[in-house]
């Protein structure tokens, strides 16, 4: 009875979740991936029977029927989901491995929402949401090695395409963000002893910062998700060091999420998130303490629609070119070209071996958010 709850919510609410304003995709979601799961994918099914858990718990928390299940159903899927990954992937499988990967990384940003109460906890400490990355750049490295099959799927095109066209302005002129790149230089020279590695931060934070002035400009659209998917690796390594550059660019990020915040997986994220961050910075440092005034004012408004003065920009008016769909395909024909001369991803490839590693500890990252101390865990028959 609790499977049957759980696919009759996914199917009949948490699939009209999972896309913005896309009719084709809530299709998509609702009937072929549980069509595909059933027939031929019992991870993928596991996978969203956990989604589908963690969506009921967001209104009844406390639930703990609901918390095992979320759980259980998730560390299941991700066992099923990493054998299947060493065992190597193949035209049968591509499609519902690309689709876990992207079911798990929703499954691991979601759960944020459950973590309020230990980021909240002043001796702990706030801690940054980096398993959001990590499971992207997993998907990222699924898409990479499956892309042959993956490129004329049915199911997954439609998925990919639906996202606005990246069109990343890396010109150097003046954008709304371009006070996050000041003094870049001095940093890069004080942290970094080797020119590839100051040139890759400098490209890393560029590039991060032009993904953030690309979706400040079309936020309806969805397009501030894109940023986890797009970031580099180096960016993410600058997260963990806790740079103040990279986390005021991860604080103007989550600002960017506001407008998604009648979301149910992403209702508090801005404020909570930026407010957690900021806690990291001294409120005296001169440098860095103004260039986070924007995302607070942002966190602190307290409607989804923010007005021009505040936003910095009329995010109701849209250009026909900002607005339009597609673009996500080229670029991954790009990173499928930097990947063509590798092995096929299965235990024996260490080249995408990190990637693909972000993914399958995803279990044990499930266990540590959403589970209370002491909860007995019990086994999904």
């Amino acid at each position: 009875m609790l499977e049957l709850k759980l696919l009759h919510n996914f199917t009949t609410v948490t699939a009209q979740t999972l896309s913005v304003n896309s009719p084709v995709l809530e299709k998509i979601w609702r009937v072929t991936v549980p069509e595909l799961a059933f027939s031929s994918a019992s991870y993928l099914a596991d996978t969203l029977l956990a989604v589908s858990a963690l969506h009921l718990r967001s209104s009844s928390p406390h639930d703990r029927d609901l918390i095992r299940a979320s759980h259980s159903y998730m560390a299941s899927a991700c066992s099923e989901y990493g054998a299947c990954l060493s065992r190597g992937v193949t035209e049968s499988n591509a499609e519902a491995l690309f689709l876990t990967a992207a079911l798990i990384a929703f499954q691991s940003t979601a759960s944020r929402i459950f973590a309020r109460d230990d980021m909240n906890d002043r001796a702990a400490g706030y801690s940054l949401p980096l398993s959001w990355f990590h499971s992207f750049q997993g998907v990222k490295a699924v898409v990479a090695a499956t892309w042959q099959w993956l490129r004329i799927s049915t199911i997954v095109i439609p998925i990919i395409e639906s996202q606005p066209a990246l069109n990343l302005d890396l010109s150097g002129h003046p954008t709304f963000f371009s006070d996050l790149m000041v003094g870049v230089e001095d940093e890069i020279a004080k942290f970094e002893s080797d020119a590839s590695t100051q040139l890759e931060t400098r490209i890393a934070y560029q590039h991060a910062i032009a993904v953030l002035d690309w979706a400040h400009k079309i936020p309806y659209t969805g397009a501030p998700l894109v940023f986890l998917a797009t970031v580099s690796r180096r960016f993410i390594e600058l997260l963990e060091a806790r740079r103040p550059r990279a986390l005021a660019i991860l604080a103007s990020y989550f600002a960017l999420l506001k407008c998604l915040d009648d979301v149910w997986w992403l209702k508090g994220v801005a404020r909570r998130e930026i407010m957690g961050i900021v806690s990291l910075f001294d409120p005296d440092d001169e440098e860095w303490w103004p260039r986070l005034q924007w995302p607070l004012r942002i966190a602190l408004h307290d409607n989804v629609i923010i007005p021009p003065q505040v936003w910095g920009r009329d995010w109701a008016v849209q250009t026909s070119a900002a607005s339009q769909s597609g673009g996500f395909v080229s670029h991954i024909e790009l990173l499928s070209d930097m990947f063509s001369s590798m092995p096929q991803m299965n235990s024996a490839t260490p080249d995408l071996e990190p990637a693909h590693q972000y993914i399958m500890e995803q279990g044990g990252m499930m266990r540590d958010i959403l589970l209370p101390e002491g909860l007995e865990i019990l086994p999904v028959d």
